[in-house]
């Protein structure tokens, strides 16, 4: 239960409260619920929320080869950006329906996704870094973390920005049982300049899955095939993932 609402002004101002107990960030709202739930506050509990609309954390701006995306921009706001990869709209419009999306933060999403996340499965290819802000000894610091170390763990601390790669060869590809519901099985590749590769798949488990990372695309198929050799769930077998997911990992090298 929300009992104290804040509104902070300064990025300050809103770690120290965040540091309080029972008390959590309020991007969009519409997955404050989800987050309540992943804690260890009871449904009855009282909590605290920081709203953090008024710390200017919801800009889009390509700097050089990355694209950094603040921690509140909306997945709408990141679907109709002009720099945002096409592949990357069709993971964002699976992610929520537009009135989620227009809602929905950037930084929420990830904070409460599961497997089935297509956004979480398209950036964990991406190979995006996190910046997180932590108030420490009355000043704050920003450290850097790779969206792979980010999603086993979940860290409490305050994600400020997302930054995705731009000179990159990008595909996502999916099945599902109808347009509208989140893929059963689904398949994000990511190629450098360089031939590094990198397969994630989504659709099961807690967290996307990161099948290969490479420095050839040489593989894949197979790589995908063994990941999912135990992803059986209430959706789907294990036996039909890991066909799917060698299918549509070919399907992402091709469309390349």
């Amino acid at each position: 239960m929300i009992t104290t609402y804040h509104r902070p002004r300064t990025l300050d101002e809103a770690l120290t409260l965040l540091a309080q107990p029972n008390t959590v960030p309020l991007g969009g709202g519409t997955l404050l619920s989800a987050r309540h739930a992943s804690t260890s506050l009871s449904a009855t509990e009282s909590v605290s929320v920081v709203d953090l609309q008024a710390l200017g954390l919801d800009s889009i701006n390509k700097k050089g080869n990355d694209l950094i995306i603040g921690a509140t921009v909306t997945l709408q706001q990141l679907l109709k950006s002009k720099h945002c990869p096409e592949a990357l709209k069709v993971a964002i419009k699976l992610e929520a329906p537009i009135n989620l999306r227009n809602s929905a933060t950037v930084a929420g999403t990830l904070v409460v996704c599961d497997g089935r996340s297509t956004f979480a499965t398209a950036l964990l290819s991406l190979d995006a870094k996190l910046e997180q802000a932590i108030f420490d000894n009355s000043k704050v610091e920003y450290r850097i973390s790779n969206i792979g170390e980010f999603l086993p763990l979940r860290s409490a601390n305050l994600i400020t920005k997302i930054t995705i790669p731009l000179n990159i060869k990008f595909a996502f590809e999916y099945v599902s049982r109808t347009p509208a519901d989140k893929p059963i099985v689904c398949a994000a590749l990511t190629q450098w300049s360089s031939g590094r590769a990198r397969l994630t798949l989504g659709g099961y488990g807690k967290s996307p899955l990161l099948a290969m990372d490479g420095t050839e695309a040489k593989g894949l198929d197979s790589a995908a095939h063994n990941a999912y050799h135990e992803a059986t769930d209430e959706w789907a077998s294990a036996e039909y993932r890991m066909d799917v997911a060698a299918t549509l990992a070919k399907r992402c090298l091709e469309n390349m």
